[in-house]
């Protein structure tokens, strides 16, 4: 059996676990395209009656005093795991019996540690993830049957099971989520944007798209890495050296008001790496219609057996930076017009987007989907009479400390 075969859902950059009237709005009333296939059965599956999850009660030190006692963490990228706690505990596939459970979820808030500039600290989070394990664990008999493998957190950072020592890099580096810390089995989710905020800036459907490539954000990481070769690999040093007089190309590090505005406006939206693979901007690109030009090597992306991010996004390698005029000027106007009829998919917007309450077909749903096509268990992962795998007297001291 492998070691730690609990599921991470997780963001790892658009690619880290819901919009109420106005999510259908947010499309934009265009032509659209249904997505084919299987990925657009998958998308408007729904979870309700496919699955039973049960949701443990742990000590509020674990999450909501966490909350309490920041409440930006509402507010950041990584709030998916405050909304996905909420969400289940009101879900219809929650159940209170933990014997007709399928999954178990322990509510642990890892990201919810922000600095004054609200950027999070997860480094507290192995000792938090180790702490609720050995609560569970000894109070329930339930991890102890499978040793996590029909368990789950929301995990919403790119560290994602490497906030466990047992699955930490090697080496300290920035890396793509096709690493250790992104096991089979994991659900990529995206990380989390304000749908009602999104809502108040939508702009007339008919506005033309008069930008070709819009980007706003740093390019340079001037107080860590000035010669911008570690930052973003490169890649967004290369994209200002090339590209910062091109009047093709939209590019600043200004933050205007008008930010949303202007992704309506724009045929392309770059999504680049930073220090890491996520980011909000392949949300907001799809919720606008903006096509997402995707520069992350390898990367993984959420619900990706339900969104033909090939169809509707572009790829571009990392190395192949220099050359983005070329690449997408070349891109034929009637590929352009299919991935715009794509984008206006409401569908496909709804499954990007954590809406308060949640909505069907929404991200919410779509984790649960994804934990419903796991089922049901294979019985490989239950442990035998007094077999066990994990050693819980290993790791480094750090994450020994008691929570």
């Amino acid at each position: 059996m492998e070691i730690w075969k609990w599921v991470f859902v997780g963001v790892l950059w658009y690619a880290g676990f819901v919009l109420s009237t106005g999510a259908v709005e947010l499309g934009r009333s265009q032509h659209t395209e249904r997505i084919s296939g299987s990925a657009g059965d998958v998308l408007e599956d729904d979870p309700v009656g496919r699955l039973k999850v049960f949701v443990y009660e742990l000590p509020r030190k674990y999450n909501k005093k966490i909350l309490q006692k920041d409440p930006r963490c509402l507010t950041h990228m990584f709030a998916a795991e405050i909304f996905m706690h909420r969400f289940l505990l009101s879900s219809p596939v929650r159940t209170l019996n933990p014997d007709e459970a399928d999954w178990f979820y322990t509510p642990v808030y890892t990201t919810c540690d922000l600095t004054t500039n609200g950027l999070p600290l997860p480094f507290k989070s192995p000792r938090m993830m180790r702490s609720a394990i050995q609560l569970i664990s000894s109070n329930w008999p339930y991890w102890n049957r499978t040793e996590g493998a029909d368990h789950f957190f929301v995990v919403p950072h790119d560290f994602g099971a490497c906030f466990h020592y047992q699955r930490r890099l090697l080496k300290e580096e920035f890396f793509p989520c096709s690493n250790v810390c992104l096991k089979d089995g994991s659900i990529t989710v995206p990380p989390y944007a304000p749908p009602q905020k999104m809502q108040t800036h939508l702009i007339p459907e008919k506005t033309p798209r008069s930008i070709f490539v819009y980007f706003r954000g740093l390019f340079y990481d001037v107080g860590n890495d000035p010669e911008g070769g570690y930052y973003a690999r490169g890649a967004r040093a290369a994209v200002w050296e090339n590209f910062k007089d091109n009047p093709l190309f939209d590019i600043s590090t200004e933050h205007p008001a008008t930010y949303y505005e202007d992704m309506q406006r724009a045929v392309f939206c770059l999504c680049p790496l930073g220090w890491a693979p996520w980011s909000p901007r392949l949300v907001e690109a799809v919720i606008f219609g903006c096509i997402p030009v995707i520069i992350a090597d390898d990367i993984v992306l959420p619900f990706a057996d339900a969104i033909p991010w090939e169809e509707i996004g572009v790829y571009v390698d990392e190395e192949d930076v220099p050359n983005l005029d070329t690449i997408l000027t070349s891109i034929p106007p009637e590929v352009i017009l299919r991935k715009q009829r794509l984008l206006a998919n409401p569908s496909m917007k709804q499954a990007m987007l954590f809406p308060q309450p949640a909505q069907p077909g929404d991200a919410f749903h779509q984790v649960l989907n994804g934990l419903a096509r796991k089922l049901p268990h294979d019985r490989s992962v239950y442990l035998r009479p007094g077999e066990k795998i994990l050693n819980w007297t290993a790791g480094p001291v750090g994450d020994l400390k008691p929570w």
